[in-house]
């Protein structure tokens, strides 16, 4: 069943409507869930929602985690529903009008398989992937993608990290391994995605790699919880940064966001530092 009430996640005075083509660059990242909620007999298609949810966002790079390329048994329980799978894999699906599309698979399955994405208002070069899973129950990967953005080559990194601590600090280090072979010194970074980093431990790991984490000054902390969507709780979703400022950020709320998927989008605007 499609939700038909109006999606308006931009509400807020704290986010005005983006200043596209000036020095401001507007960021989100979400995990989508694999564009499906719900399990056995209530299971639902949410990914049409979700592309007017990602379209509301209105941001200029859209870092996203848990999306399908292919799944073969939702497509075929999909199939006969009004609003079906989607013929094309779901970044492609999500990709608003106009946008670049970078997508890597993370994890294979039994039916299928999941990946990162980034969806991109900006030109967008070759995208690089790097494997980072820390064990064989976990499988884990960055996808790296650079863009043209003010003439400025940006490099926007995708992460989905584990469900350990252990696991998390070995991803930095890999993460920064990776920056240090794939990204120029210099260059501005952004790394965005679902750290899963319930204990609020990641933030100094990443600073010693030179990564800040984009808070903006004055804000209270639901301007960055957003997991579970329903009631959030953990700021589970995250962007950092090197070379960029953070002007605000902004977590959408509301029934319709929280029915789309287990987490809410985090959603940033940027300038460069």
């Amino acid at each position: 069943m499609i939700v038909t009430s109006p999606l308006r996640p931009l509400r807020s005075t704290l986010l005005p409507p983006a200043p596209h083509g000036a020095t401001t660059l507007r960021v989100a990242t979400y995990n989508i869930h694999k564009g499906v909620r719900g399990v056995g007999p209530g299971k639902r298609l949410e990914i049409h929602n979700l592309a007017r949810g990602v379209s509301a966002l209105d941001a200029d790079l859209v870092f996203l985690q848990e999306v399908r390329l292919r799944h073969a048994r939702d497509a075929r329980r999909f199939e006969r529903t009004h609003f079906g799978w989607p013929a094309q894999g779901q970044a492609d699906f999500l990709a608003p009008e106009g946008y670049g599309v970078a997508y890597r698979t993370n994890a294979f399955t039994r039916h299928g398989e999941h990946g990162n994405a980034l969806l991109s208002r900006w030109p967008i070069g070759e995208p690089g992937h790097h494997d980072v899973s820390d064990h064989p129950f976990e499988q884990r990967g960055l996808l790296h993608v650079p863009v043209q953005w003010q003439g400025v080559t940006l490099h926007a990194v995708v992460a989905h990290f584990g469900l350990i601590h252990a696991s998390r600090v070995r991803q930095v280090q890999r993460l920064a391994e990776y920056v240090d072979a794939h990204v120029p010194r210099g260059a501005p970074l952004l790394v965005a995605g679902d750290f899963n980093d319930w204990g609020e431990k990641l933030d100094a790991p990443m600073a010693e790699i030179g990564l800040s984490r984009a808070l903006a000054q004055g804000l209270p902390p639901s301007h960055r919880l957003t997991f579970p969507s329903l009631v959030p709780v953990f700021a589970l979703d995250r962007i950092y940064t090197r070379g960029l400022g953070c002007r605000t950020t902004f977590v959408p709320r509301g029934s319709t966001w929280a029915r789309m998927s287990d987490h809410l989008p985090l959603v940033a605007e940027l300038e460069l530092g």
